[in-house]
């Protein structure tokens, strides 16, 4: 079993066991017999087919595999045969149906067209759309006959789409415009793992993408050397000498920033190397060693020192960057207050509204106050009497609160009393039960006193 039907056997929920013989049956006629199974088996091909491109294990002919492209081929059909089932029969419909859907395109047709994709009028090729869709309909060929597709290559839209997505994400938080300047080598340097995959993007990828991103996107502009994405306040994007400029820098800069590491591991190992050397007693050997090691040390020196004035040269032109956008934002600003100023009229015409505006003011005073007066006199508010029913209603308010606040106080009197007549109370019952004890004891000691007189007569 070859890796990639492994893959999709193992990772697509559609192709289990009960379902193969359905998959690699020739479908085409359920498109008229059975139109919900043949989408299902288009879907689930399709589906397949776009995940097992992002993951590099679609059959190719060079060294490298397309993420982003399908090879559709005999190789792709010998790699998902079975024993039991042999070779898929519709595959060929599958890549047509996604063709004619705008989910996969022939690659030349997507590297030379002008037009976005997105666009109702895009077509691949007035007489592959037309000789598909006839094969499809059955007018052409048939069910009966080979599921025949010109051998090709084909741009999976959902995989770019995605690609596209995550780059997007990464460059969005870079506002300064030389941050989103790149040689085409940084580009695809940076961006190779942007789909995760255990492969890195292919060439093929990358051109593919900056056309998507280009022409379809409109979120960078870019040639052989430089890739230049759309800042925040950009409508228009182009490459200027500027651009290729600062991308050759970050180029230079990023080459010895890659040569110091270098340097610096060589001296590490010829240190090394050199240590080892006198340990073993090899004079000859651990000169050799140092002599290299000085060399290095010596071409690390001049690289950090080249390294460092670039840096800086890359430095001043991000604040020339920034002073630029800073220009242009004041000068935007400047042509708007001129604009609302214009519209304003300037001083003199505000401070002529003000005095209009006070002049109808006084005008609707007066008409006001002239209508009043040729009124009916029984219509005409007397000042004096609101004051006085105010003071009327003033004092009823006041008596309220008064009568309210005396009631509170006779309240609250009363309940002292029934405290004061209760703690009276209880002294007095207890006053009387001390004179009753009082009693009690005089008795007690009375008696006390005549037995003690009787027992002296006795004697």
């Amino acid at each position: 079993m070859s890796e990639l039907l492994n893959f999709i056997l193992n990772h697509e929920d559609q192709f289990r066991r009960a379902r193969l013989p359905s998959l690699y049956s020739d479908f085409r006629h359920q498109r008229t017999t059975n139109p919900d199974g043949y989408a299902v088996n288009i879907s689930a091909w399709r589906t397949a087919l776009g995940h097992a491109a992002r993951e590099g294990l679609i059959p190719t002919q060079g060294p490298r595999h397309d993420l982003l492209v399908l090879r559709f081929s005999e190789e792709l059909r010998h790699a998902l045969e079975t024993k039991e089932w042999g070779q898929p029969l519709a595959l060929g419909a599958v890549i047509s149906e996604a063709v004619v859907k705008k989910e996969m395109f022939p690659l030349r047709d997507f590297l030379v067209s002008t037009e976005s994709i997105y666009n109702k009028s895009w077509i691949i090729t007035p007489w592959q759309a037309i000789s598909w869709s006839l094969r499809q309909l059955g007018i052409v060929g048939g069910a009966s006959q080979a599921d025949n597709l010109s051998l090709g290559r084909f741009v999976v839209l959902a995989n770019v789409e995605e690609a596209a997505n995550v780059i997007k994400r990464q460059v969005s938080g870079r506002t300064n415009m030389v941050d989103r300047i790149f040689s085409r080598d940084m580009f695809m340097k940076e961006f190779s793992g942007v789909l995760g995959s255990k492969q890195d993007l292919s060439d093929t990828d990358f051109t593919v993408l900056l056309t998507f991103l280009a022409r379809d996107k409109r979120e960078i502009a870019f040639d052989d050397r430089t890739v230049k994405f759309k800042g925040p306040s950009d409508s228009i994007i182009s490459i200027t000498t500027e651009d290729t400029t600062i991308a050759s820098l970050k180029s230079v800069i990023a080459d010895l920033s890659q040569q110091i590491s270098s340097l610096t591991s060589r001296i590490d190992a010829l240190s090394a190397a050199a240590r080892n050397a006198v340990n073993e007693k090899n004079r000859i050997s651990a000169l050799a060693s140092l002599r290299s090691k000085k060399l290095a040390e010596t071409t690390l020196i001049r690289r950090s020192e080249m390294l460092a004035q670039l840096e800086r040269v890359y430095t001043n032109i991000g604040q020339a960057a920034d002073q630029v956008e800073i220009v242009r934002v004041m000068e935007a600003s400047t042509v708007v207050l001129k604009g609302l100023h214009a519209e304003v009229g300037g001083a003199e015409r505000v401070e002529q509204v003000v005095e209009e505006l006070r002049e109808e003011m006084s005008n609707v005073d007066e008409v006001g106050k002239i209508i009043a007066e040729a009124g009916d006199p029984s219509l005409v508010v007397d000042d004096g009497e609101v004051d006085d029913e105010l003071e009327v209603m003033e004092r009823e308010e006041r008596e309220k609160k008064d009568e309210a606040e005396a009631q509170e106080t006779a309240r609250r009197l009363a309940a002292l009393d029934n405290e004061n007549a209760r703690v009276i109370a209880e002294r007095e019952k207890k006053r009387q039960e001390n004179a009753g004890s009082e009693k009690g004891i005089e008795e007690s000691i009375a008696a006390l006193e005549g037995m003690s007189l009787e027992e002296t007569q006795t004697i």
